[in-house]
């Protein structure tokens, strides 16, 4: 597919540098003198404009579902902005073991930094720190390791708060309808993940007693899984308000059942922001209504955080020297009211 365009992060992350808060009074009142103590105060910060020469390592999963796909293309496309960035990648792998060798390689041809993203967090922990001990930074990407020492950066989504604002969307629908149900089509429940957007889901239904979660299936973001898991939630609860679904590549099936079923006296809110969600719920024409995303723009915050990371530089809108130790992203919720916004990041 093309690859999205992403809006400049000039002025928004890697652009003017920051004033330092707080500036401390002197006695001078020249307005010169005052400009050269705050100067001196600014984090020296990467900019759009070529620096130093980065060479950076990327390490991800196998692209066998559209947002993974996705992650890759915006590392990509991302390193390609920059003509001080070579991007050293590997061939996406879900076997660890394979990706830990991938890594390792990485680490002997001595790339600036590393981005990872584990297809096991606690199962490349070791090499994460293998790397740090040599003196690569690493930036975490998503799927967290196991010890803070094995990285230098963490970035990713939210994945309680993905549940948290998908309750509170469906939560702020239905608060005056008596007596409401709603359903769940959650992820693999032996992942991480799925139990956190289950728990924020949980938590936000809790603000509205009118609301009842009546039934909840697990897939496995696939297609053929959500056709699967939606048609038993069909056949089990014949009449409710609204649908949570957690994977929007998942909820292609669900539509498919939905439809096959001839229901239509519900909503159905996604998750994780692809295209194809996003074409319908702007087009309004199918139960779809909105989604919570997941952005795999993560990926190409990532990238700019290692370039930082390797020229030595902060980023601009704060005053630290130093990048973030951790940065979460912010789970929006797509709707027909703000949907242009979103499309150009929406994956397929």
């Amino acid at each position: 597919m093309p690859t999205p365009s992403l809006p400049s992060r000039r002025g928004l992350l890697f652009g003017t540098a920051a004033v330092s808060a707080g500036a401390l009074l002197t006695g001078c009142t020249s307005n010169e003198n005052n400009d050269k103590d705050t100067d001196a105060r600014q984090a020296d910060v990467a900019e759009d404009k070529p620096g130093k020469p980065v060479t950076i390592g990327f390490a991800g999963p196998q692209a066998d579902h559209g947002w993974l796909n996705a992650i890759n293309e915006m590392a990509t496309s991302r390193a390609e902005k920059y003509s001080d960035v070579t991007l050293e990648t590997t061939e996406g792998s879900n076997d660890t073991a394979q990706q830990i060798g991938q890594i390792e390689t990485l680490i002997n041809k001595k790339v600036d930094v590393l981005v990872v993203l584990p297809a096991d967090g606690k199962a490349l922990t070791q090499v994460g720190l293998k790397a740090m001990r040599a003196g690569i930074p690493v930036v975490n990407l998503d799927r967290i390791f196991a010890s803070p020492q094995a990285y230098r950066c963490w970035v990713g989504g939210d994945n309680y708060g993905m549940g948290l604002n998908a309750g509170r969307y469906i939560g702020e629908r239905l608060k005056d309808k008596k007596n409401a149900k709603v359903v769940e089509l959650a992820g693999m429940d032996n992942l991480e993940l799925t139990r956190q957007r289950t728990q924020g889901f949980d938590d936000a239904l809790k603000n509205y007693p009118n609301i009842e979660k009546v039934a909840r299936q697990a897939a496995d973001f696939t297609v053929e899984s959500g056709q699967a898991k939606m048609a038993q939630l069909l056949r089990a609860v014949p009449e409710f308000d609204a649908l949570w679904n957690h994977d929007d590549d998942q909820g292609v099936g669900a539509e498919r059942a939905i439809e096959q079923a001839g229901r239509d006296e519900f909503f159905m809110v996604g998750g994780a922001g692809s295209r194809h969600a996003m074409d319908a719920i702007k087009a309004d024409d199918t139960v779809l209504k909105a989604t919570v995303l997941y952005p795999p723009t993560m990926a190409a915050s990532a990238i700019d955080l290692a370039r930082a990371l390797g020229q030595g530089k902060g980023i601009s809108g704060l005053a630290e020297f130093e990048i973030p130790a951790s940065l979460t992203l912010y789970s929006a919720v797509v709707t027909k009211d703000n949907v242009d916004q979103y499309l150009p990041t929406g994956f397929r």
